[in-house]
């Protein structure tokens, strides 16, 4: 079997599953093999019942106390048993299972595993998988279950099953890495890491098989780049831009002053446009730090000096807010500059209408979506692109624009907050700037860290501030393998938040399984104050400005990176009120009191982002949600910087060696087409 083969070619794999697996992306054993887990079930050791926490999946032995109970309706049998160790007893429920009587009818020593949460009564383990007699539980012990994405009708079974199908009967495939590299970095080879990435015997040969892997995705990421760099430098600038005199006007009719990293900035993107090269630039800025008006600086320069300048924005709802601000700017200010919005949901003559105008030069700065780089945009003269980190411009984007023209000037808009070590390796293409200083008017955001005894407290603070006008978000994490389950559980949060709050407070949500469509009309609704209090999944991070907000509660904090909890922190402070952000986590560890209080206590992002690299160890592969900074498949940059280090010290050893290294890379067309 060959990685090009169809999925199909698997045994069990119909039409109706075929479809089922082309709907996460997978049409070939190539794909199959390379749609990694997203986590994994650990059968670890049976934990004391009495140090079990709310929240957590632990096992437990312990001998079955008391009768077996079957209460409930006949559509919703619950069976209950208690089970009782020397520290402590467990209530332990099953939904639909009434049989588990007769299971349980001789009582004995039982293990179980599943998910501890608080019910009004105490702490209950619901659904467990059983183990009896205990001894069973042996044979999982120490082992490790993949868990992977799955769409509606898909199980995890059927992934597994056909995933042991492929690996058993895949070609060995040639080992891509010079052996001087495997060797000097201790990485597995090639065969033995795919198998042992999807069914590790053990956590040792995980570790081994996810070093490998993610060694090569971010190799191939850091080659790509330095070839884009290397390109880059040889491009001529086209569009050679001096400072308007009308920019330092603008700049002093502004009602505020820009503050120094600002101006700085500013002055670093005036030297680039004006120089012989093309310009690629990240301007790197913490939340609030102000880099939305370097933007607009960039692009009205450009526009004033007689060329045309776009903006990329991740979701319409944000173009569309960008669109406005900008408008309004140049309104109050007596700009003579036309502006235009694109966006994938217009109308087409509404797409039309703007292509004309665009096209014959007759608006400067054009903001929207991805729709800015489809076929039927044609540009009068593009000389400056802005973009965020989500839409990194990497080979294929430059050429689409080149066929449009010439080459523009590239400016990328980072709110991620990351070590100047890490950003120069992940941005190898780029030349960095950083505001490292945020506005004076800002209010510095309030944090507490609570347990979830404090629930009832912070939902009396949301009633509070929405009593006085503001509005307020909470976050969910992803608990379950299921990405619909995520949205029921999303769901089922903001009607018990509804009934909570009452119906004069209007509570709404916020998934990933909802269409852009939904999700931009929820943004719209929220930002006009329709929607009090939205709960969302993290999908809210790239979201829109609301400065109305004024309240973040993220519940489970414990399970997400401190990098990714400060930008979802990020959502609120936007305005001139005070801002707070309440962190709830039903872990009592040390290790998580420790994290939480770093945010606690520091609100500014790169202090975090270092703090969160020295506290991140191979132990939080299985615990804690991956950064989410930029689109690799395996790879997380906090948790893998020791690999980063290391990819980009062999990336240069492979340059210097002239290796023919990237066509060797399995997934090279996939990396650099994207640039992530």
């Amino acid at each position: 079997m060959i990685e090009e083969t169809s999925i199909k070619e698997l045994k069990g794999v119909g039409d109706k599953t075929q479809q089922l697996f082309e709907k996460v992306g997978i049409s070939t054993v190539g794909d199959l093999i390379r749609y990694y887990p997203r986590g994994y079930d650990v059968y670890e050791e049976s934990v004391p019942i009495g140090e079990v926490e709310e929240g957590q999946i632990v096992t437990v032995t312990g001998a079955i106390f008391g009768k077996v109970q079957v209460s409930g309706t006949r559509a919703m049998q619950i069976t209950t048993i208690h089970v009782k160790d020397l520290t402590g007893t467990i209530r332990v429920i099953w939904f639909r299972m009434p049989f588990l009587r007769n299971t349980f009818a001789k009582g004995g020593t039982v293990t179980l595993r599943g998910r501890v949460i608080n019910r009004k009564n105490g702490l209950v383990m619901e659904h467990p998988e059983i183990f009896y007699p205990s001894s069973k539980y042996e044979e999982r012990l120490n082992t490790l279950q993949p868990i992977y994405g799955l769409t509606s009708g898909l199980t995890n079974n059927a992934v597994m099953k056909a995933m042991k199908q492929a690996l058993t009967g895949l070609n060995l495939s040639k080992e891509n890495l010079p052996e001087e590299l495997r060797l000097k970095y201790e990485l597995a080879e090639y065969n033995y890491a795919i198998r042992g990435i999807h069914f590790p015997e053990d956590k040792e040969v995980f570790c081994h098989a996810r070093k490998r892997l993610v060694f090569e995705e971010f190799l191939t990421f850091i080659l790509s780049l330095r070839i884009l760099r290397d390109s880059n430098e040889k491009q001529e600038n086209e569009y050679v831009m001096e400072k308007h005199p009308k920019i330092d006007t603008f700049i002093g009719k502004l009602p505020f002053q820009l503050t120094g990293a600002q101006q700085k900035v500013w002055e670093e993107i005036l030297t680039n446009m004006a120089s012989d090269t093309v310009m690629s630039r990240l301007v790197q800025g913490d939340v609030g730090s102000g880099k939305t008006i370097v933007a607009v600086l960039a692009l009205l320069n450009t526009a004033l000096n007689g060329y045309q300048g776009a903006m990329m924005a991740p979701t319409e709802v944000l173009a569309r807010q960008h669109y406005e601000s900008i408008c309004n700017l140049f309104e109050t200010y007596d700009i003579p500059i036309k502006a235009a919005l694109l966006t994938g949901s217009m109308t087409t003559k509404e797409k039309r209408r703007v292509y004309d105008r665009i096209e014959c030069g007759l608006v400067k700065i054009i903001i929207g979506t991805h729709a800015l780089i489809q076929d039927k945009v044609f540009y009068d003269n593009l000389a400056l692109v802005v973009t965020d980190e989500q839409h990194r411009f990497g080979v294929k984007q430059r050429e689409k624009f080149a066929e449009k023209g010439g080459v523009p000037h590239v400016l990328v808009m980072s709110a991620t907050p990351i070590p100047r070590t890490l950003a120069i390796i992940l941005y190898g293409d780029l030349d960095i700037s950083v505001i490292d200083e945020l506005p004076a008017n800002r209010l510095p955001i309030k944090n507490c860290v609570v347990d979830t005894g404090y629930r009832n407290t912070a939902y009396s603070f949301m009633k509070k501030q929405v009593a006085e006008g503001r509005q307020c978000y909470v976050i969910c994490p992803m608990v379950e393998e299921s990405e619909s389950i995520e949205a029921e559980n999303v769901i089922d949060y903001a009607e018990s938040l509804q009934s909570e709050m009452g119906d004069s407070i209007k509570v709404s949500y916020l998934h990933g399984k909802m269409k852009q469509t939904e999700k931009d009309e929820i943004m719209t609704r929220f930002g006009n104050n329709q929607i009090q209090i939205l709960v969302s999944t993290t999908v809210i991070e790239v979201g829109i400005d609301v400065p109305n907000s004024t309240v973040m509660l993220i519940e489970n904090a414990e399970r997400f990176g401190l990098a990714q909890l400060h930008q979802l922190r990020g959502r609120v402070g936007r305005g001139k009120y005070q801002s707070y952000c309440i962190f709830m986590t039903a872990s009592k560890a040390k290790e998580t009191k420790e994290r939480l209080d770093i945010l606690n206590h520091s609100n500014d992002g790169f202090k975090i982002a270092s703090e969160d690299l020295k506290l991140r160890g191979p132990g939080d592969l299985f615990g804690i949600r991956q950064s989410g900074l930029m689109d690799f498949r395996l790879g997380d940059v906090y948790q893998d910087a020791a690999v980063l280090q290391m990819a980009s010290d062999a990336a240069d050893w492979l340059i210097k060696n002239k290796h023919d290294c990237l066509k060797m890379l399995p997934d090279y067309e996939r990396t650099s087409s994207v640039i992530i």
